[in-house]
């Protein structure tokens, strides 16, 4: 079998590795549980490949994560559930259904009104989910923040979880207001470890996370984004202490903190020059 560039190849790869007898054993043993850490993995390396500008990176990272979506297809064709064509049609159609600004008779809006269009489209669809339920089927969660996905990374949810809020009303208005819940939340995390309630500090520690993601919204800023970008930061610092310490010929475990904190402030003069 030789590589193609069209989309039938990779279904066919797909289909020969879930051969049972002649497949392979790793892929025919999976199920969509088990698959779906290395779809969220994927996707990750996809945003990686990005933040790094590595586009010829991009292009292989982006394979995967379509792999996924074959793989998961797959195994619901095997199960009689839907198959690869019935993706795409559903995915085709709701992007037709969510821009009649585009392929419809709603043109020439203001980007305000499409966004209010959008979201009103995504509320008729959800009622048309729940019309179609099974009479027996357990109940579906309709709340304000029901449809949040649990799988999100925690600070991307809670700042969903506050949008969504936010759009009764349940929101401060100045971000200033939210500095000061930090604060609160700090305080109350350094009496939980004054303390030594573990289950205490696990809870006010989660309150500041979740106040440092509703400051992150209030600022318009990505907080995962954000964070990313620290953790690489840190990265490079600690590597120049790595290297610095390698080229005097002294061991990273041998060095002492005051050593470390030092070439860490050298790192950071590095990098403002």
């Amino acid at each position: 079998m030789k590589p193609a560039r069209d989309i039938s190849r990779l279904l066919e790869i797909m289909s020969a590795l879930r051969t049972p007898v002649s497949g392979c054993p790793w892929d025919l043993e999976q199920s969509f549980a088990s698959i779906a850490p290395y779809t969220i993995e994927e996707a990750y390396e996809v945003v990686d490949a990005i933040e790094r500008g590595d586009f010829a990176d991009l292009t292989d990272e982006l394979g995967d994560l379509l792999l996924q979506v074959v793989f998961h297809a797959r195994m619901a064709e095997e199960a009689g559930l839907f198959g690869f064509g019935d993706v795409v049609e559903a995915i085709t159609s709701k992007m037709i259904r969510r821009h009649p600004h585009v392929f419809g008779e709603a043109r020439d809006l203001p980007p305000a009104d499409v966004k209010a269009l959008w979201a009103r489209i995504k509320e008729e669809e959800k009622a048309e989910r729940r019309a179609r339920r099974a009479p027996d089927a357990p109940p579906e969660p309709n709340g304000l923040l029901s449809g949040i996905p649990h799988a999100l990374p925690g600070l991307t949810r809670a700042v969903k979880l506050q949008a969504k809020a936010s759009t009764v009303g349940f929101d401060w208005n100045d971000a200033r207001l939210v500095l000061a819940k930090i604060r609160e939340e700090i305080a109350e995390c350094e009496e939980a470890i004054d303390a030594g309630d573990a289950a205490h500090v696990r809870e006010e520690m989660g309150d500041l996370l979740f106040a440092i993601a509703n400051l992150a919204r209030h600022v318009e800023i990505d907080p995962e984004d954000s964070l990313r970008a620290t953790n690489a930061k840190f990265e490079r610092r600690f590597a120049y202490i790595e290297r610095q310490l390698q080229e005097r010929g002294h061991a990273l475990k041998g060095a002492s903190l005051e050593d470390m904190d030092a070439l860490w402030n050298e790192a950071k003069t590095l990098e403002k020059k």
